[in-house]
């Protein structure tokens, strides 16, 4: 299974990609940002990518940690905002607005490449509250929320966690310029979360899991993925409810596999239909840059 958002998405685009970097469109703006899976040459130019960029992102020089692969320097070509939205809309109905913003390691406040995810989860919380209940979703690891946001607009009861205040903050904005509200909003360590939920028998009908490879909770607490995972995904499986339920598994690790991730979730979580496989854009030259690793699972 590989899956692409959909070519209707207006405000998103991979124009190029090559010599470890890609060219994308947010909105009205236009950027360059390392991308180590590009190993291939670009199909346009030096000169037309530098034509069309505001910006464009240096790793390894300015602010951010010393040695940290992502930290780096934004060098704008042409005047643009420093926060601006971006709007995502699907046939099924959803419908949402993202603020993104240049960080200091080259994230811009969207992974667009999980729009099929958002669009997975928004179907299976309709078809959950479509029996006149209202299903329980925990989104861990949660980032800037757009899963969050397609499971509320859904119908859902959501609780939201990440370990960084500023980035529940900026989820917490996301939610309002969406025009929807109610997300419970936790700043805390997942897998201590997680565990508490577990001893407090509570049962979600949905979970997304998006973890990084490496991660400190709020309190010092360590995540390493591989240290970590299958413990995580164990407790996630205690916390998922028994039948009308889902799983999301996003993993972005090089060293991961669709079938890695397959092997874990039903080793881990247990009893499901699991499908399994890989994110990715395309660019306008047809080239398809895999980014992510996912893995669902309903029962």
């Amino acid at each position: 299974m590989v899956e692409y958002p959909s070519q209707a998405w207006k405000d998103y685009e991979l124009i190029d990609s090559g010599n470890g970097r890609k060219l994308e469109r947010f909105g009205r703006y236009i950027m360059s940002r390392p991308e180590p899976k590009a190993l291939w040459e670009p199909s346009m130019t030096e000169n037309e990518w530098a034509k069309l960029c505001h910006t464009v992102f240096t790793p390894g020089a300015g602010f951010g940690k010393a040695g940290k692969e992502d930290s780096g320097t934004w060098s704008r070509q042409k005047a643009m905002d420093d926060q601006w939205l971006i709007r995502y809309a699907n046939r099924d109905g959803l419908d949402i607005k993202l603020r993104l913003g240049l960080t200091s390691f080259k994230h811009v406040g969207v992974f667009p490449e999980q729009a099929p995810n958002w669009d997975f989860i928004y179907r299976k919380v309709q078809r959950l509250a479509s029996s006149g209940r209202k299903p329980r979703v925990l989104n861990l690891f949660a980032y800037t929320g757009a899963a969050s946001l397609a499971a509320k607009a859904a119908g859902a009861d959501v609780t939201h966690l990440d370990s960084v205040r500023q980035v529940v903050t900026w989820a917490r904005g996301n939610m309002e310029n969406s025009g929807l509200d109610g997300i419970r909003w936790i700043v805390e360590d997942a897998m201590k979360f997680a565990r508490r939920e577990q001893r407090r028998g509570n049962v979600y009908d949905g979970i997304i899991l998006d973890p990084p490879a490496y991660g400190h909770g709020p309190d010092g607490e360590k995540w390493k993925l591989d240290e970590c995972l299958y413990e995580m995904l164990k407790t996630v499986g205690s916390l998922l409810a028994p039948k009308d339920a889902f799983m999301v598994l996003n993993l972005y690790s090089n060293g991961y596999s669709a079938l890695l991730g397959e092997t874990l979730a039903k080793l881990a979580v247990g009893e499901g239909k699991i499908e399994s496989g890989e994110l990715a854009l395309v660019d306008r030259f047809g080239k398809a840059l895999p980014l992510s690793i996912v893995v669902r699972l309903e029962r």
